[in-house]
């Protein structure tokens, strides 16, 4: 229950006592609550957008350092390998890689000057992420191999 006293006004002229409440009332005003929510809504929305960055930054660094790795991986088969069963060719990764995709490409790249006994090969590899249209990771690798005739 509420209490009402009852107070004499000391500068006004008159003397007739004012009714008022001890209760306080206290609380936010419309206004306040509308600016609260916009100040709230304007770092939700830099907020989720700087998580959507920070998640695709984070996925092309996954496929930078995955295919990087899966290229020399194939480089190295390439350089292991036997010279003359060298040709252009593609495939996937198995099951641990299953997303990725490579294509190596091989060319003759003939020296002038050697007579012929030697003649330089250019290879490329190319990993591949999904679709064609998805990022890629290319290695290019010079190699010099005896000329069969």
């Amino acid at each position: 229950m509420e209490e009402w006293t009852y107070t004499k006004q000391s500068k006004q002229c008159s003397n007739a006592p004012i009714l008022q409440s001890s209760k306080k009332i206290s609380g936010f005003t419309l206004l306040e609550v509308m600016i609260a929510v916009t100040i709230i809504a304007i770092v939700l929305v830099a907020v989720f957008g700087s998580q959507s960055q920070s998640l695709s930054l984070a996925n092309e660094a996954k496929f930078n350092t995955a295919a990087a790795l899966l290229a020399q991986w194939k480089m190295a088969e390439v350089e292991t390998g036997n010279d003359l069963e060298l040709s252009s060719t593609s495939g996937d990764f198995g099951e641990d890689f299953q997303e990725y995709q490579w294509e190596l490409n091989v060319s003759e790249v003939p020296l002038s000057g050697t007579g012929g006994i030697e003649y330089l090969k250019q290879v490329d590899v190319t990993v591949r992420w999904g679709d064609q249209d998805q990022p890629r990771y290319e290695l290019r690798l010079y190699r010099f191999t005896p000329k069969v005739r």
